[in-house]
């Protein structure tokens, strides 16, 4: 689901799920070909949005808050 800030910033949306007011979204960016994932809370309107490792970007988008923990932790 393509969204126009997504658009304006050139990024692409990869995957998207949503559950119980949870928003995890996977982008990638072609010009830097940079990975991230972005996730939006809706009911405490609460949002983050972490670089990904190519390897990394399906673990960390069906685990977003885990991958938060490990990359705060390193």
């Amino acid at each position: 689901m393509a969204d126009a800030q997504n658009i304006e910033m050139g990024r692409r949306e990869l995957a998207h799920r949503s559950a119980d007011g949870v928003e995890v979204t996977l982008l990638w960016n072609p010009v830097s070909d940079a990975i991230s994932v972005r996730v939006i809370e809706r009911d405490t309107e609460a949002c983050f949005e972490l670089p990904v490792a190519r390897d990394q970007a399906l673990n960390a988008f069906n685990h977003p808050y885990a991958y938060a923990a490990l990359a705060a932790a390193a």
